[in-house]
């Protein structure tokens, strides 16, 4: 399934809200690898939670915002403009909010 990205391409829109896109100037083959860890590091949350092991939790989901991290998708934005950052907030309540909206009677 594909998300709908904002026009300028820094989020992807789920159920409303806005997720940051992975930084584009990375490299493909980076943000393959990267990527391939963050689904380990998602596969491994979901082992420990059924095995009920805290630190293996806490290990994995140390992984996953490492990787998050490492992508682009979590702490300094990867933009230069000083735009600020939208992540995780509703597309509603953001400047995205008409062309949220028109999507949103697009796709109606």
């Amino acid at each position: 399934m594909r998300y709908p990205t904002t026009p300028d391409g820094r989020y992807f829109v789920v159920r409303g809200r806005l997720w940051r896109c992975t930084d584009p100037s990375l490299p493909a083959d980076r943000r393959d690898a990267l990527t391939h860890e963050l689904m380990d590091a998602r596969r491994q949350v979901d082992a420990a939670k059924r095995q009920g092991d805290e630190a293996a939790l806490r290990s994995a989901r140390a992984a996953v915002d490492a990787a998050k991290h490492a992508l682009g998708e979590r702490g300094p934005v990867w933009w230069t403009d000083g735009a600020p950052d939208y992540n995780r907030r509703m597309a509603r309540n953001t400047p995205y909010a008409d062309w949220y909206r028109q999507l949103d009677v697009e796709t109606s």
